[in-house]
């Protein structure tokens, strides 16, 4: 087995580092007194939040001080004992393009061991294994490697997703993590390259 074929794909808001807390606090200072405290990942289809939540990505080093989240940080040291080859996937917003620059930033200072993939669309990207909080981009990418495994380190906001190739991280499972990721490898060094999960067709 080429070890490039034991690729881990792991995500970085609301995985590696804390976007929502940042954001909350951050939406907190400007918020007017009336207005009701808003919630993180509630539809911000109001013009005026989408707005205010815009001027605050765009603050120049906003990305690049993301606060460490420890249960991604957990999945990370398992793979890395488990000898998968690293890439940081993580989505890149159209409407702060200094987002771009800035999370590369924080990978070399957070994940310098791993290449870093930023992208429109996760689900064209190749892995074995993704580690993903967000459910949208879960399914996305399952549709493209139905033989795939993801880790979902728990939020508010997955705690009701079901699919099952996934296996949700709560800090107190950390053992059936190691199994399932080990169980990943073991059928990457089993199987012939011929077995592998196809490329998406552009």
């Amino acid at each position: 087995m080429k070890r490039s074929e034991l690729v881990a794909l792991v995500d970085m808001d609301g995985t590696l580092c804390d976007y929502e807390g940042a954001m909350a606090r951050d939406l907190e200072k400007i918020r007017n007194p009336q207005e009701r405290p808003l919630k993180m990942r509630e539809n911000h289809s109001e013009p005026w939040l989408r707005e205010r939540v815009e001027l605050i990505r765009r603050q120049p080093g906003w990305w690049a001080s993301l606060e460490r989240l420890k249960l991604g940080f957990d999945v990370l040291e398992e793979l890395r004992a488990l000898e998968f080859e690293l890439h940081i996937l993580t989505k890149g917003p159209a409407q702060a393009t200094s987002a771009w620059t800035e999370k590369l930033q924080w990978c070399q200072r957070h994940v310098s061991d791993a290449q870093v993939t930023v992208t429109m669309d996760k689900g064209l990207v190749y892995g074995k294994v993704l580690v993903d909080d967000w459910p949208e981009y879960i399914e996305r990418w399952l549709t493209w490697r139905p033989r795939g495994l993801v880790i979902i380190p728990a939020q508010p906001w997955n705690e009701d997703f079901r699919h099952p190739n996934t296996l949700r991280y709560d800090g107190k499972n950390l053992d059936a993590v190691r199994a399932s990721l080990r169980a990943v490898k073991e059928r990457a060094v089993a199987l012939p390259p011929e077995n592998e999960d196809p490329a998406p067709e552009s």
